[in-house]
């Protein structure tokens, strides 16, 4: 399937850029599958969910994918780029910088809560005036529980070390690999001991840990798109599909089908 650039700055154009006295502006918008956004960057915070659709976002050196009604938070300044591995469909809100929900540069991909999604949902209603008191108070209730939302992410941190990338970029073109760390220190012409440190010092976790989410973020489109998950764990590398939901609940706390519900 050939892959759409999208045109991100005549897009930004057709917004409403919020400020001190309104500090968050909402737009909807439709991509195809395989549509891209190249790398890009906001004077202001985007805070985007999937209604429904799958999307992959990269910054700082890592990657995340997004499932349907889960949100990722792009502090402003940070240079991203989006992948839709689903034709979805986005609500990208935009947040004045000066009043950002979280600290710092960090990307986080959330849940959001009951209480979230209808606030969302009241400050897009087509009738509610803007500038109004009622607008005011949706905003900032908004921003008061965007930072009380769980981060569940998925999230593949990217190497630097060309030996280590050599690895994680094949891993991440073919996550049901079997190959153990001393397979892929031949593989890679260093050793298993050089690897586990590099894993360590450069990822943040090790060579387990980091599969697993390269699993997960594979998983993610495919159980979305509906895919039977003893065929999601087949294509993984999992023994049976309840060896890969054990996996999936241990790490969210629930099952497959619950979590993409």
């Amino acid at each position: 399937m050939p892959i759409a650039i999208v045109n991100h700055t005549r897009f930004d154009c057709e917004l409403d850029v919020p400020g001190a006295s309104r500090p968050i502006t909402l737009a909807g918008r439709h991509l195809q599958a395989t549509a891209v956004l190249e790398p890009h960057s906001h004077e202001w915070g985007q805070f985007t969910y999937a209604v429904h659709g799958v999307m992959r976002v990269e910054a700082n050196n890592s990657s995340w994918i997004v499932p349907p009604q889960r949100a990722v938070w792009i502090p402003a300044g940070v240079v991203h780029s989006v992948t839709t591995l689903e034709n979805t469909h986005l609500r990208p809100m935009r947040v004045y910088a000066g009043r950002a929900p979280f600290p710092g540069n960090s990307c986080k991909v959330l849940e959001l809560s009951g209480l979230l999604r209808e606030l969302l949902a009241a400050l897009e209603r087509h009738d509610l005036q803007q500038g109004s008191r009622r607008e005011h108070l949706l905003m900032e209730m908004i921003l008061d529980e965007i930072a009380r939302c769980a981060e569940h992410a998925v999230r593949v941190p990217l190497p630097a070390d060309k030996r280590l990338k050599a690895l994680c970029d094949a891993l991440i073109a073919d996550p049901g690999a079997e190959l153990t760390l001393t397979g892929w220190a031949t593989q890679v012409g260093a050793s298993e001991r050089t690897l586990t440190r590099l894993f360590e010092r450069e990822l943040g976790m090790s060579f387990g840990h980091w599969r697993q989410q390269v699993r997960l973020a594979h998983a993610a489109p495919l159980i979305a798109r509906g895919v039977p998950l003893s065929q999601v764990a087949a294509e993984l590398g999992y023994a049976s599909q309840s060896a890969f939901s054990a996996m999936f609940r241990k790490t969210f706390g629930c099952s497959p089908s619950t979590f993409f519900k």
